[in-house]
């Protein structure tokens, strides 16, 4: 029978001589304190070569295409667009146009064509800002009637269109899925304004380049305000734009206050200049006012972009021109953009200004879609959307889901990014560890370089008789738990672990609510932020790194303790070195959105397939999930298991196991050791 030598539990020491840098050991978590927000002044990252922009820039994408619940990318269904009520303007004509961009959901605008069509044309997409009249706004300081017809007479087909919630966009408002203070049930699933619109954008592209007048490989967007928002986040997913001008928008002091301009995870380590950047090398003017938050644009924002531009030799491909005005697209910012868009796009040799030409506007009769003319007869209201939407997305990731080792790598492109896009988590090199033993009370603190968090592990190890009869077990447990104290409620878990001759490393995980129950004094905290339970997936990452960096060869088992399980679970699909885990379901409602908003409230988590992704994109090493309950649904990571021929390696269990069985099942047989 094996003697049992670890009664007492004592502090591990570690060798830490060839990582420990004092001063990469922040004193306190900066997590804890930092809060960014709409109005932070923001400064942009230099960047040292063509090809970290390009990886950033892919890597940008992914984060705005989840963020805004289309990563992977929703089914284009058909447009069954409507083109009609033809006005002849004189030099240009104008036509109303309605199409679904999801079924039962529809984009409204006007179609303006110069009077007379001569082989393809170029095509520009005009979103508009937060105006009084929307689309429809003809005063001094902005004119989106101008601006259209302007290009119509210039020799493009213009395309102007509503905000969600503007003049015929009324079904769903432009305060849909809010998330202005708090998460919503709209949130874990990816749906929000911003993603809507965005949405409507690119089905914008796809709806003016199947004209047959239009020329879709000259394709240039330009919006103010709002619409420059839609501008910059529609070039950085769709590379069908050639050419761009977001006006009085780009900002380091000012990254948009409206709900339509802010989603969760959108600007988590990032900002609209590099948002902006991302245009780079097509061809972009930014225009800027210094009458509001543009007025830095000469010495902060042109700069900061023109930096991209010069990593690709193209410095002609990017301009700016600041007017002496408040917040406007007005004529001259008109003009400017005129000039540039025909220099690019028409093959004008200059990109000085072009004027405009003053002439008759439509009447608001003739532009509104819906005057005179029925509603679809299946338009979806706001919860229909949704439920629509939901539905859609559970379809969509029904049909990814890996069945065998053939198509998890696909899987993995897919909802694997999704998932890391949701969770804005990363499993730390070696290297980027810094770590020191705080004594007393012998707790290693633990810190990724660069990025001021401060982790902390409580550490016990063995003792080891002089001649031991059986081999010493080489094995180190993490145990992750929510609890503030690194021992409360663990104490006899930890002991047994302990004389069964495991190394023992406590985690407790980030402290504080969880994100639904998060308060701060600034709107939007989601969109800049990454929320409480997001960090605590983070933590049990980092402590996993860590362990791995100094175990050796020894076995790395994890057991997540009461939520710490589902963090724990979550970090699976993102760590590697894990030989078991153990983890608590704590009889979660997988399957229900108020638990998840209540329990584990990470933006954009059900879009990605929480739980079950995390799973099929891991390593299928042995785990052991208790306490389901009959809440806690496992069909989908069974089948992961069995699907690759490995059902042996997945144990799950209704009842809360014991401590006893859980040191039973990360404890190996005793190997006797041979007489010497």
């Amino acid at each position: 029978m094996k003697k049992i030598l670890a009664t007492a539990l004592t502090p591990l020491t570690l060798l830490l001589s060839s990582f420990v840098v004092a001063q990469d050991i922040p004193t306190a978590d900066r997590r804890a304190s930092e809060v960014k927000h709409l109005d932070h002044v923001y400064e942009f990252t230099p960047y040292k070569s063509k090809e970290e922009w390009k990886a950033r820039t892919e890597y940008l994408r992914g984060q705005i295409l989840f963020a805004s619940g289309l990563l992977p990318m929703p089914e284009k269904t058909p447009l069954n667009a409507k083109v009609f009520g033809l006005v002849d303007k004189g030099d240009y004509t104008v036509e109303k146009v309605y199409f679904e961009s999801f079924p039962g959901h529809y984009v409204t605008g006007n179609l303006y064509k110069p009077k007379k069509v001569s082989g393809k044309l170029p095509a520009v997409l005009c979103p508009h800002g937060h105006w009084a009249y929307g689309r429809l706004e003809n005063q001094p300081l902005n004119s989106g009637q101008g601006r259209a017809a302007n290009f119509a007479r210039q020799g493009y087909v213009a395309f102007t269109w509503d905000m969600v919630g503007y003049n015929d966009s009324t079904a769903i408002s432009h305060n849909y899925a809010s998330h202005k203070t708090g998460l919503v049930r709209e949130s874990l699933w990816g749906i929000n304004l911003l993603g809507l619109q965005l949405w409507n954008s690119i089905r914008a592209v796809d709806f003016i380049a199947s004209l047959p007048e239009v020329d879709a490989n000259r394709l240039g967007v330009t919006g103010e305000s709002g619409g420059g928002t839609q501008t910059f986040l529609l070039y950085a997913v769709d590379d069908r734009l050639k050419v761009s001008a977001p006006v009085n928008m780009i900002s380091s002091t000012m990254q948009g206050g409206c709900l339509c301009e802010n989603t969760p995870l959108l600007r988590i380590d990032t900002n609209n200049m590099e948002i902006g950047a991302c245009m780079a090398p097509r061809p972009m003017m930014m225009i800027a006012a210094t009458g509001d938050w543009t007025r830095q644009t000469p010495t902060v924002e042109f700069p900061a972009i023109q930096s991209i531009y010069r990593l690709f030799e193209a410095e002609d491909k990017v301009k700016y021109a600041q007017f002496d005005a408040p917040h406007n697209y007005h004529k001259e910012s008109r003009e400017a953009v005129y000039g540039w868009f025909a220099h690019w796009l028409q093959g004008r040799a200059e990109t000085t200004p072009i004027q405009e030409k003053a002439s008759s506007v439509p009447t608001l009769t003739e532009l509104l879609v819906f005057y005179g003319t029925p509603r679809p007869a299946n338009e979806l209201n706001e919860s229909q959307l949704t439920e629509a939407l939901i539905a859609a997305r559970q379809k969509q990731y029904a049909n990814a889901l890996p069945r065998n080792a053939e198509t998890v790598e696909q899987f993995k492109l897919t909802y694997g990014s999704a998932l890391k896009h949701a969770l804005m988590a990363e499993f730390p090199k070696p290297e980027e560890l810094a770590s020191t033993v705080k004594n007393p009370p012998g707790i290693t603190l633990i810190s990724r370089r660069g990025k001021g968090d401060l982790v902390g592990l409580q550490m016990w190890k063995p003792e080891r008789p002089k001649r031991p009869k059986t081999k010493p077990l080489e094995s180190y447990v993490l145990i992750v738990s929510p609890d503030s104290e690194f021992v409360s409620g663990s104490k006899e878990l930890i002991d047994q672990l302990v004389k069964a001759g495991h190394s023992v490393a406590f985690l407790t995980a980030f402290p504080g609510q969880n994100g639904s129950s998060e308060k701060t004094r600034y709107n939007f905290i989601s969109t800049y932020n990454r929320l409480n339970d997001a960090q605590r997936v983070q933590d049990v990452l980092t402590a996993i790194a860590y362990l791995n960096k100094i175990k050796g060869a020894a076995r790395l088992n994890v057991i997540g303790l009461k939520e710490g399980g589902l963090y724990t679970l979550l970090a699976r699909g993102f760590a590697t070195g894990i030989d078991q885990m153990v983890i608590d379901a704590t009889q979660f409602n997988n399957n229900n959105d108020d638990e998840f908003l209540k329990r584990l409230a990470i933006p954009g988590l059900r879009r990605a397939g929480d739980f079950t992704t995390a799973v099929a994109i891991a390593p299928l090493t042995p785990l052991l999930i208790h306490n389901t309950g009959k809440q806690f649904q496992s069909q989908n990571i069974s089948e992961c298991f069995s699907g690759r021929n490995l059902a042996e390696n997945l144990r799950v269990k209704e009842e809360k196991l014991t401590d006893t069985a859980i040191v039973e099942w990360v404890t190996p047989a005793p190997v006797i050791e041979p007489r010497k």
